[in-house]
């Protein structure tokens, strides 16, 4: 029995379909099984195809990506990478769809179309991978196994951008007790810290999030959850102050850290190379939490494909901070969170639903 990802592209564009089709059937783990032109064809395929991931536009005919994408979780919750060109604009509709249980957005352009298909395969080809990883239990609130060939990009560490906590910086000795709380996530993260920061109250401890989402997208991820919680959310600005009640979530494209000014918290929103293959990367984040906050900080690992964080967590722990990894049962991919625990980084593995709890123990220190 073959262990290649099963892939089923639904778009209204023949071109996308076949140039997509063409660009990852040259990846030897991935098939593409099927094709549709719309949802309703596809709704008639996916029982006799049961692919292991859709590849879906949201602008249709007959039934748009979005409701289709609401109907397939509800009913065969499977992995959906959202590949439309309404994401170039960062469209309300692309972060409900990330909301709905979308795991990865590829944005197309409307021009030159062909040609960014071609160069974008690599991408499309990781971020299925990362999707057939998906736990659909929690995305729809087994994947059949497929080898996961390694991105053959230089990975850096978070030395590229932030050295080592020294000894003394990472005791947290500052003459401050405010606390701050470090969130790392990525595939299944928009939902996870949804579920999240709404249930904290508006008298919570300052929380600096790095999410990996492309540039666009920070900006209206914020905004979306700032209207849902009671806490203010918003897409972190160079020299912002991390503050009881807000959260600040690293902008695409860019890395984010921790840094003190006197006796406050302020962030950095910074350019530089990436790390372990992101910018924002969560391991930058935690490095300087390490750093400028040590045992005032709590730091949270969650739901997201690869290693980014993992070690950044356990610099964190070993800097005095208490350190939480979100459950396997939880997760959508149990990545990041796993290579946590395996290094030693962990002081407790929770459940998604019992985060909130202690992200509001650490405030009390």
């Amino acid at each position: 029995m073959s262990n290649k990802i099963k892939v089923m592209i639904v778009d209204d564009s023949a071109l996308v379909r076949q140039v997509v089709s063409q660009a990852i059937s040259r990846d030897p783990g991935i098939e593409v099984i099927g094709t549709a032109q719309d949802p309703v064809f596809a709704l008639a395929k996916l029982n006799s195809l049961a692919p292991d991931v859709l590849v879906v536009d949201i602008e249709m005919p007959r039934m748009d990506g979005l409701t289709f994408l609401k109907r397939i979780m509800a009913e065969r919750p499977t992995p959906v990478i959202i590949c439309s060109s309404l994401a170039e604009k960062g469209a309300q509709v692309t972060m409900e769809a990330l909301s709905a249980g979308a795991v990865a957005i590829i944005t197309k352009p409307k021009m030159g179309l062909k040609n960014f298909l071609e160069d974008a395969s690599n991408d499309i080809v990781q971020a299925i991978k990362a999707a057939a990883r998906a736990n659909v239990r929690a995305l729809g609130r087994a994947v059949s196994p497929a080898a996961v060939a390694a991105d053959v990009r230089p990975k850096l560490s978070a030395d590229a951008v932030i050295a080592p906590a020294s000894a003394h910086q990472g005791a947290g000795m500052y003459g401050t007790t405010d606390r701050i709380v470090a969130i790392g996530t990525s595939t299944g993260g928009t939902q996870a810290l949804e579920a999240v920061l709404t249930r904290l109250p508006a008298v919570s401890p300052g929380i600096v999030i790095v999410q990996h989402m492309p540039e666009r997208f920070t900006a209206m991820f914020a905004e979306r959850l700032n209207g849902l919680c009671k806490i203010e959310v918003r897409e972190a600005r160079h020299g912002d102050r991390v503050i009881p009640g807000r959260a600040l979530i690293a902008p695409g494209g860019k890395h984010m850290m921790l840094a003190r000014s006197g006796a406050q918290y302020t962030v950095e929103v910074v350019d530089g190379p990436l790390v372990n293959r992101h910018r924002p990367s969560v391991d930058v984040l935690f490095r300087s939490c390490a750093k400028f906050a040590g045992r005032n900080a709590l730091g949270v690992i969650m739901t997201g494909m690869g290693d980014d964080g993992a070690r950044g967590l356990k610099e964190m722990r070993e800097a005095g901070a208490r350190t939480v990894a979100e459950d396997e049962s939880t997760c959508v991919v149990f990545g990041m969170p796993k290579e946590a625990i395996r290094l030693g980084g962990v002081d407790e593995i929770l459940p998604l639903d019992r985060i909130p709890a202690a992200i509001l123990q650490s405030a009390r220190g």
